[in-house]
C-alpha cells in the first residue's frame, strides 16, 4: 500500500492550499484517514482526521480554517488549507487505515510528507 501526497508549497500569510493523498496497492477498504504536521525540532501533531461515513476531527489550531475530505471510489483525502499563517508551516503527512483483506487486521500507513511553508 502506498500514500501519495501532493499540493505542498510556499505560500503568503493568508493565502490557501489544497493538500491530496491518494492511497493504492492492495486495498480491502479504508477506515480513518488524516494529515498530521511535524514542524521542526517538534512532534507530529494531529491536525484532522475523518471516517469512512465522513465525520471530521480537527485539532483547536486549524478549526476554521481547515477543512478535511475524501473521496472514497478514488481512496483519497484532501486538506483544504485557508487563512494560513506562519505556524502552519510544517510537513504534512497522511495517513490511512487499511484492511488489506477481509479477514486482516487493520493497519496504518503513511504518505512520505510534503512540506507547506507559510511566509512572506
Amino acid at each position: 500500500v502506498q500514500l501519495v501526497e501532493s499540493g505542498g508549497g510556499l505560500v503568503q500569510p493568508g493565502g490557501s492550499l489544497r493538500l491530496s493523498c491518494a492511497a493504492s496497492g492492495s486495498i480491502y477498504s479504508i477506515n480513518d484517514m488524516g494529515w498530521y504536521h511535524q514542524a521542526p525540532g517538534k512532534e507530529r501533531e494531529l491536525v484532522a482526521t475523518i471516517t469512512r461515513g465522513g465525520s471530521t476531527n480537527y485539532a483547536d489550531s486549524v478549526k476554521g480554517r481547515f477543512t478535511i475530505s475524501r473521496d472514497n471510489a478514488k481512496n483519497t483525502v484532501y486538506l483544504q488549507m485557508n487563512s494560513l499563517k506562519p505556524e502552519d508551516t510544517a510537513v504534512y503527512y497522511c495517513y490511512a487505515g487499511v484492511k488489506r483483506g477481509l479477514l486482516t487486521g487493520l493497519y496504518d500507513y503513511w504518505g512520505q510528507g510534503t512540506q507547506v511553508t507559510v511566509s512572506s
